[in-house]
């Protein structure tokens, strides 16, 4: 296994004035850093690709997808800006060594409707037929798609497992799989363990995450069982830890993050680690 950390810890947004995260994460001990694009224009690939080789560490990209980056929306602009966006990060995650672009590029995070079935099944179609052209775009390129289901307090399309497999068959491209993330999956699957395996074959990235969006492991998630199902799912890709920093006020504000949920970020990125390496091995 290889450990990552999510830029989104320490920082928001990623740009030339946060480069030091990088060192940051590799001092840590983290094999990988996540990158989460949230504008790309504050990406500076040559700088970023520079100090990633310097320092030891790879790099993985993530996508973020606000109201304006709607793969699923009626209207065709904003359908054209989110594939747009998902081309960018493919760019830059292929011009920094990324295999994948993961998130949940299906729909914007946020969009929670109760849809009758024909506007559901529209709005799936779309989701998908945009999709399916972010992933030959992406194939082009060898990179892949992680599509992650969200929880239903932030999505409306894609909650569980089972979703984003029916989601990934529906687009019918062989580089397209999930990211699963267990702080979603706490509060969507009934049986954390059996949709890690239900996924096998599909999973490109996993984020490890406690149920409160705080340290791995000061949790209440069956962790053993969780890394058994990852290697009954012969899955040997990035564990990243993803959690957010309740010192940037959008951020905290975006993912309901309203008190220090460790006594530093270091310390939850720290003690995270110690405990991944010592479940997954």
């Amino acid at each position: 296994m290889r450990y990552g950390a999510s830029t989104f810890i320490w920082v928001s947004p990623f740009s030339n004035r946060t480069l030091g995260v990088i060192d940051h994460a590799k001092a840590m001990g983290f094999d990988l850093l996540e990158i989460c694009v949230e504008d790309p224009d504050t990406i500076d690939i040559p700088a970023i690709r520079d100090r990633a080789r310097q320092a030891g560490i790879g790099v993985t990209i993530c996508g973020a997808f606000g109201a304006s980056r709607d793969m699923s929306s009626e209207d065709g602009a904003t359908r054209g800006a989110a594939l747009a966006y998902v081309e960018k990060c493919v760019d830059i995650a292929s011009a920094l060594g990324s295999p994948f672009v993961s998130g949940p590029m299906y729909a914007a995070v946020g969009n929670t409707r109760l849809l009758a079935p024909e506007a559901r099944r529209a709005q799936w179609e779309r989701a998908v037929a945009g999709l399916r052209r972010a992933a030959a775009y992406a194939k082009a390129q060898s990179v892949k798609l992680a599509i992650e289901p969200l929880n239903r307090f932030e999505t409306d399309l894609v909650n569980t497992v089972d979703q984003g497999l029916r989601l990934i068959e529906d687009i019918g491209e062989d580089n397209v799989g999930l990211l699963l993330d267990t702080f979603h999956m706490n509060i969507e699957e009934k049986d954390i363990p059996g949709a890690v395996r239900r996924a096998a074959g599909h999973i490109v990235e996993f984020h490890a995450c406690s149920n409160d969006r705080g340290t791995p492991g000061e949790d209440h998630l069956p962790w053993p069982e969780i890394a058994s199902a990852l290697r009954a799912a012969r899955y040997d890709g990035p564990v990243v830890i993803e959690a957010f920093t309740p010192e940037i006020k959008e951020i905290a504000k975006a993912v309901s993050i309203w008190r220090p949920l460790a006594t530093s970020q270091d310390a939850l990125a720290a003690d995270g680690l110690i405990h991944l390496r010592a479940v997954f091995g």
